[in-house]
């Protein structure tokens, strides 16, 4: 334990000496949480719209009213020609077009119906879909309280009444969700990528073979380099859940404790992946080739921008060697859900799993001359 510790004191004042990680570890976690939770968002708002009101009546103005009055619409103009929407609709000056024709006011007050055109601009098919979504309920609400003006009860419109409740995040807040996947990006890429580029950082300048010739065994190498780093991440991991909660007022619904346990046998996994790469690697670059390959995979299977369950049967097989698809889980479960250890033991055994077996490979892979 002793040796453990003396390596462990050279790798901090290796950290400290190094301005670059010295100003990684607090800026990372600031420029990251500030930029990335309110970029990676899936929230559509201020949607330009055009209208083509060829009806010019009291009800096609009072349903123009209603799209411009949503927050989801920025109305940019109304025209009674089909084609100065249209050429709107090119010059990306709005990106959805809502036609009105003439006799629109007459069909819904003597046949009870009447029809409404949406162009949309589909380049971003998600976008397209969203914003159909929106026009379709806003313009169901304003044909409901016209049918309610005319005397029609809710009850003949249909007889079965849905109401949602969200639990975890009432207001549908995105940066609430978004806020505990972008800290696990910031833990993963502070573990992940800085005890791989200092391991063989010391190899291209040689400095490594003073511990080689020297009768240090290979798991307290391996262990000296991770615990510093464990220690660094756990950190960002605090600082960065101060971030949220104060600018962007993430709940914390469970214990801090439970999650700092996961999260330290959580990295102790994603450092036996740095570390075994870098045992495998001769530069930098080739660590960053590596590392960048299998986080980006990691990433985009992890849950964070879509739901893990909407993949593919053979996706889903394969995201189990998948780390961060388990914290991810789990730190919105004790965030948001207020879980315990109870809850998820299944992936804290999991991620101790992978926890052993990649800083077993890490140790098994590591060269050294005595």
């Amino acid at each position: 334990m002793k040796t453990i510790l003396h390596i462990v004191r050279k790798e901090f004042l290796q950290i400290r000496r190094d301005k670059f990680l010295r100003t990684a570890i607090i800026m990372v976690p600031i420029i990251q949480m500030l930029v990335l939770v309110y970029a990676a968002s899936f929230e559509i708002k201020h949607i330009r719209i055009h209208f083509v009101d060829g009806d010019r009546s009291t009800e096609s103005i009072a349903l123009i009213h209603t799209l411009s009055g949503s927050p989801f619409f920025i109305a940019t103009g109304s025209t009674p020609d089909v084609e100065a929407g249209m050429q709107a609709l090119h010059t990306d000056a709005a990106q959805v077009v809502c036609v009105i024709l003439e006799g629109f006011s007459r069909q819904l007050t003597s046949e009870g119906s009447t029809s409404v055109q949406l162009l949309l601009n589909s380049i971003n098919g998600s976008m397209a879909e969203l914003t159909l979504a929106y026009c379709s309920a806003v313009i169901g609400s304003y044909s409901r309280n016209i049918l309610m003006e005319q005397g029609v009860s809710m009850a003949d419109l249909k007889s079965v009444s849905t109401t949602v409740r969200h639990w975890y995040n009432p207001e549908l807040n995105y940066r609430i969700y978004m806020a505990p996947g972008i800290l696990v990006i910031l833990v993963t890429v502070i573990g992940w990528l800085m005890s791989g580029m200092n391991l063989v950082k010391e190899k291209e300048a040689g400095t490594i073979e003073q511990l080689n010739v020297t009768p240090i065994r290979k798991y307290q190498f391996i262990a000296g380099k991770l615990i510093p780093f464990l220690i660094i991440g756990l950190f960002d991991l605090l600082f960065g859940l101060l971030i949220a909660r104060l600018l962007f007022h993430v709940p914390v619904e469970g214990s801090v404790l439970t999650l700092l346990a996961f999260a330290a046998v959580y990295l102790i996994a994603v450092l036996g992946i740095g570390l075994f790469i870098s045992t495998i690697s001769n530069t930098q670059q080739q660590v960053l080739f590596v590392s960048f390959f299998f986080v980006m995979i990691f990433v985009l299977m992890s849950g964070l921008f879509t739901a893990a369950e909407n993949m593919p049967h053979w996706g889903r097989q394969l995201n189990v060697i998948n780390p961060m698809s388990y914290f991810i889980r789990v730190i919105r479960m004790v965030l948001l859900k207020g879980s315990g250890f109870s809850d998820i033991r299944h992936e804290l055994l999991a991620i101790s799993v992978y926890a052993v077996c990649t800083n077993a490979l890490a140790i098994w892979r590591y060269r050294k001359t005595v």
